[in-house]
């Protein structure tokens, strides 16, 4: 057994040396890939980053998960997300006044102990944005067009990615606290502003921010105090290994942060359902067999794949892929897939090295 596991680790090495397709522009109007096995470079046992994958190029885009603070929408409706693969969190206060110092609040932040999902504190982890709060669409309210509306947020921003080296088969995805801002959002046209500054700061820094249709999403920075490249455009990936801001049920709906997580670009358009072996082998799945049906709840959550592909381990077991199941995917440019996990470990059982194997379904 041992030996092939061996066998499979060094075809896998092979395979991803020998393309560097990771690194470069697909050519206009090349085929869609008949599959691939990809690596995904999430980064070791610290996850130190978010890697959106494009399944018809092939093309992986890693990006650190630290460099970015807020999403702003490029939709019709101003809504603004927060980045919960640092678990940021946020707490909308009573004022409106930016020059007011604010305090820090322990209460505000991820976890199952001290964040019910009801507080509203995360975006709902669906990737459905609009709501009216108390855990529904996104933690911060939609822009209004009146200023007056728009109240300061606290904001936690989480902490910064570990550089702590675990134990074999673990993860250290914390790092340092990255601090509090009091932060405040209003409109610009058809863009946005924002407004940020320490707690105990009088004064605050400005900053616009434009919508831009060929994303889902313009990311913006504090640290830097302008926007980054994160996402790829929303026609070119499909799904995102990363780590995650969940809610889990613990007698009641908590916030809680995961590892080990896959999104899906719902907002592009991307669809996806799962299949177990026990109805459908891998092998033997075809065009013919899918399900349109089964897409309908990926339409308006994010997280089919989500943690589902692998066994979480515990006290006396190392987490694992679950081998009875695979998915299915509809790319956003209406391309079928199939896709098996093969390790979420290297050769030498380090989490954060996860491989996938992929095929086209025609």
């Amino acid at each position: 057994m041992k030996s092939t596991i061996l066998t499979l680790g060094f075809a896998l090495l092979t395979l991803a040396s020998c393309s560097k397709d990771d690194e470069t522009a697909p050519i206009a109007g090349t085929p869609a890939s008949t599959g691939a096995i990809k690596q995904p470079e999430v980064g070791g046992a610290n996850q130190p980053n978010q890697v959106y994958l494009d399944l018809s190029t092939e093309t992986s885009t890693p990006v650190n998960r630290a460099s970015w603070d807020f999403g702003f929408s490029s939709g019709a409706d101003f809504r603004v997300a927060i980045n919960g693969a640092v678990k940021m969190a946020v707490k909308q206060l009573a004022t409106t006044d930016m020059s007011i110092t604010q305090t820090s609040d322990a209460s505000v932040a991820v976890g199952a102990g001290t964040n019910p999902a009801s507080n509203g504190y995360c975006d709902n982890p669906t990737g459905i944005l609009v709501g009216a709060g108390a855990g529904i669409g996104t933690a911060i309210a939609e822009v209004s067009a009146n200023d007056a509306d728009n109240k300061v947020y606290l904001v936690n921003l989480g902490f910064a990615v570990s550089t702590t080296t675990p134990n074999v088969g673990s993860v250290s995805i914390d790092g340092d606290a990255r601090g509090w801002k009091k932060v405040r959002f209003l409109r610009n046209g058809n863009g946005y502003k924002i407004q940020y500054a320490d707690l105990d700061s009088a004064t605050f820094t400005e900053k616009t921010i434009s919508k831009d249709a060929e994303f889902n999403f313009t990311f913006f920075s504090m640290a830097s105090g302008t926007t980054v490249a994160v996402e790829p455009q929303k026609t070119k990936w499909d799904v995102c290994f990363t780590t995650f801001t969940n809610y889990l049920n613990a007698g009641t709906e908590v916030t809680y942060g995961y590892s080990d997580f896959i999104t899906t670009n719902m907002k592009g358009g991307t669809k996806a359902y799962q299949v177990l072996t026990s109805e459908f082998t891998y092998d033997a799945f075809t065009k013919s067999k899918i399900v349109e049906a089964n897409f309908t709840t990926s339409a308006t959550d994010q997280r089919i794949i989500g943690s589902n592909w692998r066994n979480g381990g515990g006290p006396s077991t190392l987490p694992s892929v679950k081998t009875d199941r695979f998915y299915v995917v509809k790319d956003v440019a209406g391309n079928y897939y199939k896709i098996k996990f093969l390790a979420m470990t290297n050769d030498a059982g380090v989490r954060g090295n996860p491989t996938i194997q992929y095929a086209i379904l025609n």
